[in-house]
């Protein structure tokens, strides 16, 4: 193994960031559909021809199931490669809408890297517009399934496969055009990594690569793992629902074990996990060894760094796969589905990963993890505009974050890295539709010592008949607060608020019928609350108050805070009132807690035997 120049790994590591960028950054200006274009839905990444992920600003797919069906020595300058079968993606695809192209890099005659973009397209097919039918019982009904394919052979476009993936959709135009955008913008990229080995050499630049993945994997064990204490903790939460079946508590389990002295020393195992649905929240999680699940969860861990600061630092790239152990149950559950199982709702599951590991290190270290968030849903509308052509607007808002024991959460914020709504003045002029109002959705955040972020409101007015779809999560559990923190207020769909046609959506829906001129209030979650909200200094309350973050009402309900007719605390009040709310605390409260809406799915039950310490 050639030995690492310490400022040519510094470069190498700047230049492939900057690649990643490049290549996202030509994806974003060539692209047409909103949820490409506008939303950014889309993220690149960096693998050596060990197939190790190089990059770590945000997760990508993986080239395994590219590398397993086409052999690296058969690959040509100029080749592309397609797939979006989620069964065959060894884990890095989690439903059909999420397309991947697969770019090989050459140096010295043979491929020494890839580069690999995947993102959320607008729709590929399948039983409703955008392909992510809420009722879905069937992979067969959520759209074309296209396992690896060579779509550019050696520079030239497959034709007959971009002819029947755009046939099959109902956006044909957006389809080619961020395909072609995609396939381009990872050619380049490849070009521009080429360069690279060219200037220094294959040796050179692969002890680079070893060096960024040994520092990463040096990094994680030694600052973040060293933060959790020896031992074995258990802690669950679950998914609402499945658009089949109702409302159930679909369980999802984490049973980590630390032990420093182990090689690996980080055991996640999954056993326990529920059964796989009948609806679409399934994820195929347990492929490669759950290689993709561990470089998505990886990022929590971040959680554990010194300061904000060098938790900012800290990327996630193939350093983070051997520190950790993953461990699946049998076939059949809602992380080893079987095959046709549906998928395309598999946002519930995979992103309640992300809150479960969350919560287990939570126990584990005492409370020194944020709250619960849920910052992805889909909504949109379609129908026809007044030329008579189809439309789908969607739409990916995000939420509030948890409460942090140093800080409050964060609003508003989507978890794919540059991902954003829909500008208003785009989706006015594009759409029959009118935005009225955009906004923060009050008292949404969790009370807290540190409140969670709070979500979105918005108000979309059709100006023509249309429909109305929906697939979210947390409609009714709600994001968890810790330590003493309160569960944030859950996603919430309401048409015509305030009319004599007011009424609720279910959080999953595919085709709600809305009249011309009818308005669509969308209500996204506010993140967990961390820590006891009574201790939360009236300044700060009123502070929410000023800037609409929290009512009047709420301040006094969920803050113990009396603000009198100036908008002023009444400070004698304000202590009579804490006293009282604190004297009627009966015994000790759990760790975690969930909400109201846990206790309608439990049959009764506030929390179950994991939230307690």
């Amino acid at each position: 193994m050639t030995a690492a120049d310490p400022v040519l790994v510094e470069i190498v590591a700047g230049t492939l960031a900057a690649i990643e960028m490049e290549v996202e950054t030509a994806i974003g200006r060539t692209s047409r559909s909103p949820m490409i274009r506008d939303a950014h839905d889309f993220r690149a990444g960096i693998h050596d021809r060990q197939l190790r992920k190089l990059t770590g600003r945000s997760y990508s797919a993986l080239v395994q199931p590219v590398v397993r069906d086409y052999p690296i020595d058969q690959m040509n300058v100029g080749d592309v490669f397609f797939h979006n079968d989620v069964y065959l993606s060894e884990g890095g695809i989690g439903h059909l809408p999420d397309l991947c192209v697969t770019v090989p890099v050459f140096a010295e005659g043979a491929v020494v890297a890839f580069i690999q973009a995947f993102g959320h397209h607008d729709d590929i097919g399948g039983a409703v517009p955008g392909s992510m039918p809420s009722a879905a019982t069937s992979m067969f009904e959520e759209g074309l399934m296209v396992p690896p394919i060579k779509l550019w052979d050696r520079g030239v476009p497959n034709e007959s496969a971009l002819k029947i993936m755009t046939r099959n959709s109902r956006m044909p135009d957006s389809l080619a055009a961020d395909l072609d955008a995609e396939c381009s913008a990872c050619l380049a990229g490849a070009r521009r990594l080429g360069e690279l080995f060219e200037r220094y050499g294959v040796a050179a630049v692969e002890a680079c690569f070893d060096a960024i993945l040994s520092s990463s994997t040096e990094v994680y064990r030694t600052e973040i793992l060293s933060q959790i204490p020896d031992g074995t903790y258990v802690w669950e939460d679950y998914a609402e629902h499945d658009g089949v079946d109702e409302p159930m508590l679909h369980r999802q389990r984490i049973t980590l074990t630390m032990d420093s002295t182990a090689e690996v020393p980080l055991i996640i195992d999954f056993t326990g996990t529920g059964p796989q649905a009948k609806g679409p929240i399934n994820h195929c999680g347990d492929y490669s060894d759950g290689n993709f699940l561990k470089k998505w969860l990886a990022p929590v861990l971040r959680n554990l760094a010194a300061t904000p600061e060098r938790m900012a630092e800290l990327d996630v790239n193939e350093g983070v796969v051997p520190l950790i152990e993953m461990r699946f149950p049998e076939k059949g559950t809602l992380l080893t589905p079987v095959f046709p199982a549906p998928t395309n709702a598999r946002t519930f599951v995979i992103l309640r990963l992300l809150g479960v590991l969350a919560g287990v290190l939570a126990k584990a270290t005492g409370g020194r993890m944020p709250a619960d968030q849920e910052t992805i849903r889909y909504t949109g509308v379609y129908g026809t505009d007044a030329d008579g052509e189809s439309y789908l607007m969607r739409e990916v808002l995000g939420g509030g974050s948890g409460g942090r024991y140093y800080a409050d959460g964060e609003d508003t914020i989507h978890v794919v890295p540059d991902s954003r709504n829909l500008p208003t003045e785009f989706t006015e002029g594009r759409f029959p539709l009118r935005i009225e109002a955009l906004g923060l959705a009050l008292d949404s955040g969790g009370p807290g010592r540190y409140r969670g972020g709070c979500g979105y409101e918005k108000h979309i007015r059709v100006l023509r008949d249309a429909h109305f779809m929906s697939i979210a999560d947390r409609s009714i559990l709600a994001c968890w607060g810790v330590k003493g923190g309160k569960a944030g207020r859950p996603f919430q769909i309401t048409v015509d608020p305030g009319g004599p046609d007011e009424h609720e959506v279910d959080a999953l829906a595919d085709a709600e019928p809305l009249t011309a001129g009818t308005v669509v209030r969308v209500r996204t979650t506010g993140g967990g609350g961390w820590g006891d909200p009574l201790e939360r200094p009236v300044e700060e309350v009123l502070q929410d108050i000023a800037w609409l973050k929290v009512s009047v009402e709420g301040a006094r309900r969920d803050y113990g805070v009396v603000v009198d007719g100036e908008g002023d605390a009444d400070l004698t009040a304000t202590d009579a009132l804490r006293a009282e709310m604190r004297s009627q605390r009966t015994g000790e409260e759990p760790f975690f807690d969930r909400g109201p809406g846990y206790a309608t799915l439990s049959g009764g039950a506030a929390f179950n035997e994991f939230d307690v310490l």
